[in-house]
């Protein structure tokens, strides 16, 4: 079946190995293509250096022979070299008839034989980074293709010029929306077995009856690396105008030899400002005065012009209090944007006790506009019968959970249009008449919104039963309080590691060998004296409570409940004066 009849020429379209064969020995890994097994190259343990393979470098028993599913890339530490390979994978759909596949489990290769050599310091040095790729071989929601670039929205594909099909899938590729972008580029020359990892951290799809018609639709959500990071430690934008959490996502719809995307993003608002995790379980929020502000968000909006179109700005954020300061700012900085439609949504006070269905409001407001932006449709024959001509970005503070139950439904009003405009519905029906179809596509986006907030914040999104079933469940309240722990347990204790595995794998920060330690020098750190802490802070309090308890009963009682009560208040003090330096922090890079 040809996808993109404007694209298919001559040229035979490129594709990857599905299977490479990994060769063990002792002194060097080789990698080469089961169809091809003079295809491939060889890394040294010891130092690491790159060879492609010649007749002499099979020769030999391995000490290991396994299959992998591609190769992430490479990166040079203190020390050794690291090869990133996947090692199992799993076929999850397709995109326009390629098929998709998840990555399942990698594995990172060592070569660094050469560290038996090394000083104290370097040894320890290369022990944090190995940690912080080990982290990185647990990364959730990759997805990739061997066959086509999963990048590329439809309606760029649909405007590329003939024979770039053919060309490597690495230069086929939105260099923004490449997971391994900087892994991979130490083996740019091994076009044939390197597998670019699309950050496409969540790909579902659904089949859909709807009366006589099948449709199939796909949800595609792209990350941009550009400010990739965890929910803390990668807020606002960079000084480049580049927005944390910042996702494309394509909602893609094939039916009755029709196809049709609508694209919507979104973005942590575009500003300088933070938010520090300080134990407390709402850290505060403070926007950063800087004299770039007005030069971040015009880079910012002039990128998202220049890519998209014309652009409607949804703010979910609250009205009042530390995020109603957030969202003043934003609304300051948007008057001086030109060709910006600005529309603040306060989603909690509008929405609150559960009327989602308020939502309609915000459509109110924006339906005029976001109907011109229109969606792409390509018919039977290849001809393009209309263009996206805009998007809609959308936000709350994370931009994660408000943010989901917003695109949702915009999306639904997109899809309705869509499906009568092929013929599929009448004017006056929508895909919410058929309750079975519309629970799975209501489905599709609960998982979307789940994907998308595990990589950010490592739990599942808040709010998921409003998007899956329209209403607030008690199982969904019990899931989303259990979610909320997790989010204060891991911002606090666990994303500043974590932070540091993304700015290494993104190459915000490079490994240098001459440069000073990033670990530090045997320093204070009191993150390691938590425990302890958290210890005396227990015992303090049960001592506490059964001391108060033997009061009545003997006079001596009263000096101990007193010095108990004032060892826990004191530590309790202690740790809330200095509660951003006991929580995980990130090492390497800076917050802008």
């Amino acid at each position: 079946m040809d996808i993109e009849p404007s694209l298919v020429g001559s040229a035979e379209r490129f594709k990857l190995d599905h299977e490479l064969e990994l060769h063990e020995f002792e002194d060097k890994f080789v990698i080469k293509s089961l169809q091809s097994p003079n295809q491939g190259f060889w890394i040294s343990r010891r130092d690491g250096n790159i060879n492609f393979l010649d007749d002499e470098t099979c020769s030999g028993s391995p000490s290991r022979t396994s299959t992998i599913y591609g190769v992430v890339g490479t990166i040079r530490l203190v020390v050794g070299t690291y090869v990133v390979v996947i090692t199992s994978c799993k076929e999850v759909g397709s995109f326009l008839g390629y098929p998709v596949y998840r990555v399942m489990s990698m594995r990172v290769l060592a070569c660094n034989d050469a560290l038996k050599f090394s000083t104290g310091q370097e040894k320890k040095d290369e022990a944090y980074f190995m940690t912080l790729l080990n982290i990185v071989e647990s990364t959730p929601g990759l997805y990739y293709s061997y066959e086509t670039d999963i990048t590329l929205n439809l309606q760029r594909r649909n405007k590329l010029v003939e024979g770039w099909m053919s060309k490597p899938l690495w230069k086929q590729a939105d260099p923004r929306y490449v997971w391994n972008r900087h892994l991979s580029e130490e083996l740019i020359e091994c076009k044939p077995i390197t597998s670019h990892l699309n950050v496409v951290l969540s790909f579902q799809v659904a089949e859909l009856k709807l009366k006589d018609s099948h449709a199939m639709v796909t949800l595609v959500s792209r990350r941009c690396n550009r400010r990739l990071g965890t929910r803390m430690w990668r807020r606002g934008a960079n000084l480049e105008g580049d927005a944390a959490n910042f996702i494309e996502t394509e909602q893609l719809l094939e039916t009755e030899g029709f196809r049709s995307s609508f694209l919507q993003v979104r973005g942590s608002i575009p500003l300088l400002w933070e938010q520090i995790v300080d134990l407390s379980y709402k850290p505060h929020l403070s926007v950063i005065k800087h004299e770039q502000t007005p030069l971040v968000v015009e880079r910012h909006f002039s990128d998202l012009s220049q890519r998209y179109g014309e652009i409607i700005a949804i703010d979910l954020t609250e009205k009042h209090g530390e995020e109603g300061q957030l969202s003043a700012a934003y609304a300051a900085e948007m008057k001086n944007v030109p060709n910006v439609r600005y529309v603040p949504f306060d989603f909690h006070g509008h929405c609150k006790d559960s009327n989602f269905d308020n939502l309609e409001i915000l459509y109110d407001q924006i339906s005029e506009d976001a109907e011109k932006q229109r969606y792409f449709l390509i018919d039977r024959e290849g001809n393009v019968q209309e263009e996206q001509r805009g998007v809609i970005r959308s936000n709350c503070v994370d931009s994660l959970d408000r943010t989901n139950v917003t695109q949702c439904y915009l999306a639904q009003k997109a899809l309705n249009l869509q499906l009568q405009r092929i013929g599929v519905l009448s004017p006056s029906e929508c895909i919410s008449m058929f309750d079975e179809e519309y629970g799975k596509y209501r489905a599709l986006w609960a998982e979307q919104g789940d994907e998308i907030s595990l990589e950010y914040t490592g739990t599942h999104a808040l709010k998921g039963d409003i998007v899956r079933y329209g209403k607030q469940t008690i199982f969904g309240m019990i899931k989303d309080g259990m979610s909320a722990l997790s989010r204060y347990y891991l911002n606090n204790f666990h994303d500043g590691i974590r932070q540091d595995a993304l700015d290494l794998i993104s190459g915000h920060y490079t490994v240098n060998r001459n440069s000073l330690s990033p670990i530090g020098q045997n320093g204070f750190d009191p993150f390691s004296f938590l425990p302890v802490t958290s210890a005396l802070i227990i015992g303090g309090l049960t001592a506490t409570t059964l001391t108060v308890q033997q009061v009545g009963r003997n006079v001596h009682q009263y000096v101990s409940t007193a010095i108990c009560a004032g060892i826990t208040a004191g530590v309790m003090a202690i740790l809330k004066a200095n509660g951003r330096q006991f929580c995980s922090r990130p090492r390497l890079c800076g917050l802008l």
